[in-house]
Formats: structure tokens, sequence, C-alpha cells
């Protein structure tokens, strides 16, 4: 008779399963492998998803050379533009911020996310030493048809030497970066996003636990006897019990970018997308899913460990089916 195995429901990978704190996600860690200088990520709304007929370019696929579906997620992409530059230095306990440098006239929007200063008092020619600079941009949910006004303020790394750097924030403080100055098509980005909030749940829908037999004592939905996730009468963090669902921070590695456009008319539908509208500004066709609802803000940053010997040109875009959204 074989082994009765029961492996433990749910991963433990993902705790606490709590709510987000926000939907501007934070990102700790920038990739160091990009060549060049320029921002290290950018951001953009989930539109909805789609599908597109591409040839099938990869060396080993056993579909190569043929017309294959794939599915995609539309996210416009709207400009972000510069407040500042952030300067860091170092001590015994690591980096910390010494300073900023802001731009002259932001956005009046920016006055719906935090107190703008009334006057600039410092400039570049005060920091001398630093060892490490990044900019505070914010976005422009004004130019979506979303129905948003107020600006996200987000920090965003650069690639190069500290010159670069210093370089890159002075010539683009105050100014507008696009999509296309950032990211390319076939490129391969991590996608950091707050999924879909699904409320309260319990620990059958919440952890996939199996439903008990109908002459269990007490519920079927529970998880039944602990054993010994319980000692001294309190059950541990680790046994599967109700809670929060759903909205949640998480980050998908390695997603491709399938294009990267300012042509809204060729994506745009009849009467706009579901629960979106028409996309208004430049956006991206990455393939696959990503986490959110529609209209939730979504950062991309580059591939901070990207996959080895991935084809930039895997997939060749030949027709994009717009007709699935409309129904």
């Amino acid at each position: 008779m074989g082994t009765w195995r029961h492996p433990r429901r749910g991963s433990l990978q993902y705790w606490p399963r709590k709510r987000a704190r926000r939907e501007a996600v934070r990102v700790r860690c920038w990739a160091n492998n990009i060549k060049g200088t320029g921002l290290l990520g950018f951001y953009g709304y989930k539109v909805g998803m789609t599908h597109v007929i591409a040839t099938d370019n990869k060396p080993a696929s056993m579909m190569k050379g043929q017309e294959v579906v794939v599915p995609a997620t539309i996210v416009e992409c709207p400009p972000i533009k510069i407040l500042s530059a952030r300067f860091y230095k170092k001590n015994a306990y690591g980096l910390y911020v010494s300073g900023e440098v802001s731009a002259d006239k932001p956005d009046k929007e920016l006055a719906r996310s935090l107190v703008l200063p009334k006057k600039v008092n410092r400039t570049f020619d005060d920091f001398k030493e630093f060892e490490n600079i990044t900019v505070l941009g914010y976005t422009m949910p004004k130019l979506t048809g979303i129905g948003k006004k107020k600006p996200e303020v987000m920090e965003f790394g650069l690639a190069g030497s500290k010159d670069e750097k210093l370089k890159f924030a002075k010539e683009f403080l105050g100014k507008e970066i696009t999509i296309k100055d950032v990211f390319k098509e076939g490129q391969l980005v991590d996608v950091h996003a707050v999924t879909k909030g699904k409320g309260f749940q319990g620990p059958r829908f919440r952890f996939g636990l199996k439903l008990r037999q109908h002459k269990a004592e007490k519920t079927k939905r529970g998880p039944g006897s602990l054993g010994g996730w319980t000692t001294g009468g309190h059950t541990q963090w680790m046994a599967p019990k109700a809670g929060q669902m759903g909205y949640h921070t998480r980050t998908e590695y390695n997603k491709k970018i399938m294009k990267v456009s300012d042509k809204a008319d060729e994506i745009n539908i009849k009467g706009g997308f579901n629960r979106y509208g028409i996309v208004r500004n430049q956006y991206l066709l990455i393939k696959g899913s990503i986490a959110g609802a529609r209209k939730r803000m979504v950062r991309l940053n580059h591939a901070i460990r990207p996959t080895k010997g991935t084809a930039a040109d895997s997939f060749a875009i030949k027709e994009m089916g717009m007709e699935l959204q409309a129904k």
C-alpha cells in the first residue's frame, strides 16, 4: 500500500497575507546589469487583455515558423515628469539621503499629493560628494481617461556611473520621459502590482483546503483537527485560517514586451475597452497576464534576473485580434 501523502495547503512564501498599503508599489532593488544610462523603471495603467496572432520564431519550438495565438495584456503608459534628483551618502549603517534638488515649476496637480516648496533652495553644485543618485518622478493620470487627477510620486533608480547619473539628472530635471525612452520591444521586465481584492474569505477558498466528509464534526469547509499545529491551546500562524484574500503586493519576473507603440488607434476598439475606456497615450503589449484589476497602476522595471538565452524576436506579431474585447 502506498504512503499517504498530505502536503500543506497554501504557500508560506507569501506572508503576511494582508492588504497592501498603497497601489503605487514600492521597489527596493534595481537591476545592475543595464548598459548605458537612463531610468531603470516606468509605470502604466492596466487596460485589459487581448490576443495577438504571431509567428513563432523560437529556435527549439515545435511550432517554429507557424502562426500561433498569444494572449497579451495592454498597459497604457503616459509620460513621467521628473520632480527632483535625490543624492545618497554612505555611513557605517548604509546609504542615507543627504539632500534633493527639485524642479522649478512642477504641475499644479502635484499639490494633491504633497506640499510644494515655494522656491528651490538647493542646486547641483551643493552636492560634490555622493555615493548614488536616484530621481523622483510623478505620474500624469490626467492624460488618461480613467478619471484620476492625483499623481503618484515614485523613486526610480538610474543606470550608469555616478557621472552619467548626474548628467542625466541635470538634463531631465523637470522634463518628461516616455516609455520608448526606457523600454524596447522584445525586452524582459519585472512587473510589480497589487492583485485584485477578494475581501475576507474562509480557509477553503483562501488556501485550497479539501472539503471534508459530509459527516465530519462541526464543519465541512474548515481545516479540521490541526493536530501538531496547536500547542498549549494556541493555534500557530502556519495553520490555514480565514482572513484577507487578494489586494496583495506581488512581483512577476521576466515578462516579455511584445510591442511598444504610440499609435493608440491601432489598439482601440469601438466604444472603448470594457471598464477602462479609450487608450490615449503610448502603450505596451506584454505577453501573458499581469496582476491587478483594470485601471490599476503597475510598475515596470528592467529584469533583475533575466532568463539567459531568451530570443528577442521569439514572436513576430502579424495581427492583433481586438474583436474579443467588444464581446
